[in-house]
């Protein structure tokens, strides 16, 4: 049996598989072991022993994984969508008291997004029991109950 065709079906095997992985994990490293891989076939196809071939992948893969993956992350993450999402999100959103404060329980507040937040004020508000109405900001989320702070009202 040719090595040369064995070597040739196991670097062309290789490159599918890690491709397949690549598909899965969409990390770009696999992809980059694939393209690594792609230059092994290549170096085996021109004539190249096995263990040149194999020298040649795992260069051209170190070279991808060094110098061309952290590129694409970096291209990657500059193309995200920069909005906060969740619990980030409702970070400065303003919002009215729904549900009166009381001294000895939380009150509620309806956020400008529609949602309805169990809700306490900040140790440093001045009023302890605001009004029915009184607009809100949201400071930060601490479990399922909002942090408040006296704001002004929001315009749309």
């Amino acid at each position: 049996m040719n090595t040369d065709w064995i070597q040739t079906v196991v670097w062309v095997g290789l490159t599918l598989l890690l491709g397949v992985v690549e598909v899965f994990t969409l990390d770009f490293i696999f992809i980059m072991l694939a393209a690594g891989a792609a230059g092994g076939l290549i170096a085996a196809l021109l004539g190249a022993p096995w263990w040149l071939s194999t020298i040649v992948a795992a260069g051209v893969a170190l070279l991808l994984l060094s110098v061309v993956r952290p590129r694409v992350l970096a291209a990657l993450g500059r193309s995200a969508d920069p909005h906060r999402t969740n619990v980030d999100g409702l970070i400065g959103l303003p919002g009215t008291v729904a549900v009166a404060f009381t001294p000895s329980s939380p009150g509620q507040v309806r956020l400008a997004n529609g949602e309805t937040w169990s809700a306490r004020l900040t140790a440093d508000s001045p009023v302890r029991t605001p009004p029915l109405g009184t607009p809100v900001v949201v400071e930060s989320i601490e479990g399922s109950t909002a942090v408040v702070r006296l704001g002004e009202r929001a315009t749309s």
